[in-house]
């Protein structure tokens, strides 16, 4: 079987004492592609790093993440948009509204939000979405910019049924991670909800590790866990999630 990453930073500290040994038993495992974005400009140059030691797997994003926006963020999107014109990406994000963490610069993550719109209308790429505590904010932006193309993924989606259906019905995919196994978690509502062709494996590593290796470190090995969880929960194969959600992936990001 072979699996998809939609949503991994593999350049984080948490991988450099054993980088290699977690991207063999990634591949050892059956997962093949794992999609890279990054989070702030800093960040860039370690996501190409880690894509061109391993570029027949590892496919980069780029973008500027809500938490890391600050008073400098205009000299961040100038960086963004230079490099994304420097290399080929295959998605903009992480993008999206955070005010879960600190809402003092909530204006300007609205302003970087709808710079990373236009730059993936423009690049006609899909966008990765992140939204915590922010989810009708998202939706709102969402809708200003929307022209019947517009398309991406909900990255770490844990919210309702309801939310599930307006993202889906805007054309965008549920990033559906290890939540999923977690014993008290209602995820497995929406994914018994929904079909498969509205969902999207991913790992979100280093953070949210699967049972049974919750609370330590996340690796894109572990997406077979996932993918094993949601094939309980809609009673199907395994390697009818594989196939599918890889398929799913592969198509969205243009692979």
């Amino acid at each position: 079987m072979v699996f998809a990453d939609s949503h991994i930073h593999f350049y984080f500290d948490d991988f450099q004492p054993d980088l290699q040994e977690c991207f063999d038993r990634s591949i050892a495992a059956g997962v093949n592609y794992m999609i890279i974005p990054n989070v702030d400009s800093a960040t860039i140059s370690q996501v190409s790093e880690v894509c061109d030691r391993f570029p027949n797997h590892c496919f980069p994003a780029i973008g500027l993440h809500p938490t890391h926006v600050n008073e400098h963020y205009q000299t961040d999107l100038e960086i963004m948009l230079k490099a994304a014109n420097e290399r080929h990406y295959y998605a903009v994000g992480e993008a999206g509204l955070d005010l879960y963490h600190d809402k003092t610069f909530f204006n300007e993550q609205i302003d970087v939000f709808e710079t990373q719109i236009r730059l993936a209308q423009e690049k006609n790429l899909p966008l990765i979405i992140h939204s915590r505590d922010a989810f009708e904010e998202t939706m709102n932006v969402l809708k200003r910019f929307d022209n019947g193309a517009l398309r991406g993924v909900f990255h770490c989606f844990t919210g309702s049924i309801e939310q599930a259906k307006r993202i889906v019905d805007l054309g965008f995919y549920l990033g559906i991670g290890g939540v999923v196994t977690f014993k008290n978690s209602k995820l497995w509502q929406v994914v018994e909800h929904f079909d498969l062709d509205h969902i999207l494996l991913e790992t979100d590593a280093p953070f949210i590790a699967p049972d049974p290796h919750r609370g330590k470190r996340n690796e894109p090995a572990y997406i077979p866990l996932i993918a094993q969880r949601i094939a309980t929960i809609k009673d199907m194969p395994l390697e009818t999630v594989a196939e599918q959600t890889t398929t799913q992936t592969l198509k969205l990001f243009g692979i």
